[in-house]
């Protein structure tokens, strides 16, 4: 049974730093020059978040354009509004993936990044994001199958446990695998797929490795007894993690799937 993350102030400002490094802000240059937002067209942001990519495409649609961020945590919200709070062409507003409260045919872009693999009826959200494009409309959803991550760990056994206890934290850890299938069902032209690796090779401390290492530290020790997991397992897991570092041992690599669609 998935016991989602919560997204309160610590939480949030996590999400930032881990935002702010080299991996994700590589993803949102990929995520823009898949998009290509123009002057005067209207975007919608699913999962606003920290609100960094919802900045980005702010200042690419212009004044003459607009830009709505949705999320469903209230700190994200608070974080987001003041990132954007110079853009009077941008609005934030709580929201549901599955439930999109705008007419038909709002926007010309809407963009999902980490966001559909934590919704529980995702043919619902897909139909919606169809609902609220455009004709011509092009939306691009992005998530991680967490069955692409590889791994290095002295303990293979616990790494696993590990991991599948961070699986609960999703709806769907696997989303891309079905996603271009889910996408065409509900009206959707897919138009190309791409991989987005988040690759640490060695050790970096201001890197998306660094940061979901202690992402999956903290859900592992309030959620680990039920896959068995002493929360002295999960701080051994954590402790090796940074033994592998100390000797030039590191390596973590998971891939994140960019599917670019045109309603």
């Amino acid at each position: 049974m998935s016991q989602m993350l919560d997204f309160d102030d610590n939480a949030a400002r996590a999400l930032e730093a881990m935002y702010l490094t080299p991996d994700v802000v590589g993803q949102r240059a990929r995520v823009i020059e898949m998009l290509l937002p123009q002057p005067g067209e209207h975007v919608l942001d699913i999962g606003v978040g920290p609100g960094l990519l919802a900045y980005d495409l702010a200042r690419m649609v212009g004044e003459g354009g607009r830009l709505v961020g949705l999320d469903a945590a209230p700190a994200m919200l608070k974080v987001a509004r003041t990132r954007l709070a110079a853009s009077p062409q941008a609005e934030c507003m709580e929201g549901d993936a599955a439930d999109l409260r705008f007419p038909d045919g709002t926007f010309d872009i809407a963009v999902s990044t980490q966001v559909h693999e934590y919704v529980a009826d995702i043919d619902k959200a897909v139909k919606e994001l169809h609902r609220v494009l455009k004709p011509g409309g092009r939306a691009l959803v992005l998530d991680t199958d967490w069955r692409s991550i590889v791994w290095h760990s002295s303990d293979k056994a616990r790494m696993e446990r590990v991991l599948l206890c961070w699986d609960d934290h999703l709806a769907d850890p696997h989303l891309p695998a079905t996603l271009g299938a889910r996408l065409r069902r509900a009206g959707f032209r897919v138009l190309r797929v791409e991989v987005v690796p988040m690759l640490s090779p060695q050790w970096q401390p201001v890197s998306y490795a660094a940061g979901i290492m202690k992402s999956i530290r903290g859900y592992a020790m309030a959620n680990g007894e039920r896959h068995g997991i002493s929360r002295d397992e999960v701080q051994a897991w954590y402790d090796d993690q940074l033994r592998l570092a100390e000797r030039g041992e590191f390596f973590f690599s998971v891939n994140r799937y960019a599917f670019l669609a045109v309603r």
